[in-house]
């Protein structure tokens, strides 16, 4: 049975997600000469793991499978949102670079696990199939 449709989906989605928004805080603050600390760590990542927490929540309100790639989209939609909208509004920087940079990266990464197990689990049925 397919990744995106065992029951421990969300097991795997939820801290793949987290870890998606983590990476791509410490590789922003790491070159930016910012500390890589916990306390600075969590101050930029905060507003991000709301966002993915309220895409999670929503896609699982909408019953769509949290590993499809149309779960990712919707997920990175959300956190990059809310992540901008409540950095904005707790003083952090919100420069138009950062918003570029913050788009893209969490879009590759938070979508781009999604495509790769996609893609694997698309790739064995393949072989299966042409056997």
């Amino acid at each position: 049975m397919p990744l995106t449709r065992r029951r421990n989906a969300w097991q795997i989605a939820v801290p793949a997600d987290a870890v998606a928004v983590l990476l791509f805080v410490v590789i922003v603050r790491s070159n930016h000469h910012e500390s890589t600390g916990s306390h600075g760590i969590w101050h930029t990542a905060w507003p991000f793991l709301l966002g993915t927490a309220l895409g999670l929540a929503l896609t699982a309100y909408a019953r769509i499978a949290p590993t499809t790639i149309r779960a990712g989209i919707r997920v990175w939609v959300w956190t990059v949102v809310v992540g901008l909208v409540v950095r904005s509004a707790s003083g952090g920087g919100t420069a138009p670079a950062f918003v570029a940079v913050a788009a893209i990266v969490l879009g590759a990464f938070l979508v781009g696990w999604r495509a790769a197990l996609t893609w694997r689990t698309w790739r064995t049925r393949w072989r299966r199939m042409s056997r």
